[in-house]
């Protein structure tokens, strides 16, 4: 009799509610069998996005420190989101700032790798909108969750291999 091993960690989302009943911040994570390093190659590789992240179309631009990139989402067809890289710690952390002038409206997205040993990482990606029209646009805004749990599991799936 072979010993039951315990199935993967699944894709834990949280979805947090701060305006009323609008969310205005995401958060997804999940453990993937491979190493940082690994992981950061893929995740600061734009220009291979599309090859194993269906949430996106493209993304144009280098992500590095103080470049502009922008995404092209499916979740939004025809909208792209420029975004600045504002911090990039290799292999731990990126984080993407993007919004309106004057603060009137800002998205802040977090990417962090941590090592979890014996050849895992937790990768955990959040998103939080801020600012005076935060209100009035999150009220518009698809919800993400779903797609950030989305990425979670295509990340997890082309680093595995499966």
């Amino acid at each position: 009799m072979t010993e039951a091993r315990p199935a993967a960690r699944a894709c834990v989302t949280v979805g947090v509610k701060h305006q009323g009943d609008r969310m205005t911040a995401f958060r997804a994570s999940i453990q993937i069998q491979a190493s940082a390093n690994d992981v950061w190659k893929v995740l600061t590789d734009a220009s291979s996005w599309s090859e194993w992240n269906t949430t996106v179309d493209r993304i144009d631009g280098v992500i590095a420190l103080g470049e502009k990139v922008t995404v092209h989402a499916k979740i939004s067809p025809g909208r792209a989101f420029p975004v600045k890289v504002v911090e990039l710690i290799a292999p731990r952390r990126m984080l993407w700032q993007g919004g309106m002038p004057l603060g009137l409206f800002r998205g802040e997205r977090s990417f962090t790798l941590q090592d979890r040993g014996q050849g895992r990482v937790e990768f955990a990606m959040h998103e939080v909108f801020s600012g005076l029209l935060a209100p009035l646009i999150t009220r518009s805004m698809p919800d993400l969750q779903p797609s950030f749990d989305e990425f979670c599991r295509d990340l997890k799936r082309r680093m595995e291999g499966g």
